[in-house]
């Protein structure tokens, strides 16, 4: 199942294409695949090439490892994310290696280390799903992660899988159109909250 895009302007086909399903296949996701998804998200920018990210991995195909990644989910996450083949744990260091001084920019940059990710899996013929609901204390503890590094979002993926092996209170969800803020309400020119003058159309019109 696809739900592409809307978009009311041109952008790439990867970008129309991806969407975060929950009805994932339990099918498995080759090393190479995931090494591909891990190498799209060591090549995103960040501040001073930081690189502030790590990613904590689990697949299907190692089940004591994957069972142990699918119990940091929050319940009503693991109801659906269990069929998926791979999941992970994108984690931000919050400190610059050079200086030491803090780093308000790492969440940001781990945030487009994983939308590179995202992108790649697309590209393959898979689907990622990231997710806030998880317990991130309990992945520090479980993993040892170290002080200064912060869980911030896991991630869940897979190829994509039947509507009907859903749980029924998710499978509405999964067919809901998609909609995003048009430009106009976020995209601002001479002033805060004023939409920038290139949104107009041709007859004078907000985008």
């Amino acid at each position: 199942m696809e739900k592409p895009a809307q978009n009311d302007h041109p952008v790439d086909g990867l970008l129309v294409r991806r969407w975060s399903p929950r009805a994932f296949s339990e099918t498995p996701v080759a090393a190479e695949s995931v090494r591909s998804l891990l190498e799209a998200a060591r090549w995103a920018p960040s501040c001073f090439n930081e690189q502030p990210w790590s990613f904590i991995v689990a697949t299907r195909e190692e089940p004591e490892a994957f069972e142990k990644l699918l119990g940091c989910l929050r319940a009503t996450n693991q109801a659906w994310a269990q069929r998926a083949a791979v999941l992970m744990v994108a984690v931000a260091k919050g400190a610059f290696d050079h200086n030491g001084k803090p780093n308000r920019h790492a969440g940001h940059d781990v945030g487009l280390a994983v939308e590179n990710l995202m992108l790649q899996a697309v590209s393959l013929g898979l689907f990622a799903h990231a997710m806030a609901g998880f317990d991130a204390s309990k992945v520090r503890e479980s993993y040892g992660v170290p002080e200064g590094h912060d869980p911030l979002v896991a991630v869940a993926v897979g190829y994509p899988g039947n509507l009907e092996d859903l749980p029924e209170e998710f499978r509405e969800r999964e067919l809901a159109p998609r909609e995003r803020k048009s430009l106009g309400l976020f995209v601002f020119g001479p002033s805060w909250g004023e939409p920038w003058d290139g949104l107009k159309s041709h007859e004078g019109e907000w985008e």
